[in-house]
């Protein structure tokens, strides 16, 4: 049962300010995930978000690399380490591990609101709608437990899935289903102080789980955490375990984190990359990457009437006119028999 949005209307005329906003996304190492994040800052530009891209870089991120995304027009932020109990790193996913640095962004208060996004996330059509969504909740979409990733889990195996429950129901000799569990690669967020000390604080008292940074985000935000449409966080895998749950051609933020999936990395050769499907979405990745017209530089170089048309215009520009929910309501109302969970003030 979807929640009512009759009243997420926003009229900026009525605001003295417009709230400060931005996505945000994460970056350590000197890897090749730098072309992840130029990929996604472009993508936004592309699909002429109205809000810049903040990168939480490690102090381990080359100059050279944040210049690039400097260049392409990041705002880029360092950020300390955020290092999880020593008795935590040995039975999390060593993988995994550095993401609880991602705790940082919660200190980025000169925004009302962000959106995170993995540096593997392609945003292939406007999401800005997003940040009207009403504050004091988590927002994101959930996950899938099929893939073996999750083989440590009794959902798992029993073949239980939150994204099909009615395929396989929970055993009653089990005691109440899990939690809706969300992915984290892409979220709705509100950044605030004492939000970070808390989650740091809690951070030290938590038992280990595999997944670090996701396992403990989920069970920090369970209270406050509802479910929004896999339109806007399709995990790959979602193709092969769960089609009748995707509808491709509405899917607006696609997460390439299957494994062989990344579209700079991409061989094919991993198991369900040879899907033509999965060909075409990292083409489409590529198709942005590699469009000189989306770098900012370029952009910057057109005329003024073309750059008019290719760079949005500041937020705090914007004519004073309603605010359009209606592509929220519209994907909203496919999320299906979803309980969403009540929402109490975040204050």
């Amino acid at each position: 049962m979807a929640p009512e949005l009759g009243s997420l209307s926003v009229k900026p005329s009525a605001i003295a300010k417009p709230p400060s906003r931005a996505y945000v996304t994460f970056l350590a190492g000197n890897g090749d995930y730098v072309k992840g994040v130029v990929g996604l800052v472009k993508g936004l530009r592309k699909v002429k978000s109205a809000y810049p891209l903040v990168v939480a870089v490690l102090p381990d991120v080359p100059l050279e690399h944040r210049r690039i995304l400097e260049d392409q027009g990041c705002i880029v932020r360092e950020i300390e380490p955020v290092y999880p109990p020593e008795n935590q790193t040995q039975f999390a996913m060593a993988y995994y591990v550095i993401n609880y640095s991602k705790l940082r962004i919660w200190e980025f208060v000169e925004y009302d609101k962000m959106i995170y996004l993995d540096g593997d996330i392609q945003v292939y059509e406007n999401i800005d709608h997003l940040f009207d969504l009403p504050d004091g909740n988590f927002y994101a979409v959930m996950d899938c437990f099929c893939e073996k990733t999750w083989s440590h889990t009794p959902q798992y195996k029993i073949g239980y899935c939150q994204q099909c429950p009615e395929k396989v129901q929970w055993p009653a000799e089990l005691g109440q289903p899990p939690a809706l569990y969300f992915n984290a690669g892409m979220f709705v967020f509100e950044p605030s102080i004492a939000t970070y000390h808390d989650l740091l604080k809690t951070l030290m008292i938590t038992p280990p789980t595999p997944f670090a940074e996701q396992d403990f985000l989920n069970m920090y935000f369970r209270n406050i955490y509802k479910p929004i449409p896999l339109v806007y966080n399709l995990v790959l895998a979602m193709l092969w375990r769960h089609p009748e749950n995707v509808e491709l051609e509405k899917v607006k933020v696609v997460h390439y984190c299957a494994a062989g999936s990344k579209p700079w990395r991409y061989t094919g050769k991993e198991p369900n990359m040879d899907r033509e499907d999965i060909k075409m979405l990292v083409k489409k990745w590529w198709d942005i990457y590699n469009d000189e017209t989306l770098d900012l530089k370029r952009q910057q170089q057109q005329p003024p009437q073309a750059v008019a048309s290719a760079i949005p215009v500041p937020a705090d520009e914007v004519s004073p006119e309603p605010v359009s929910m209606q592509p929220f309501i519209e994907a909203l109302t496919q999320a299906g028999a979803v309980q969403f969970v009540a929402a109490p003030s975040a204050a």
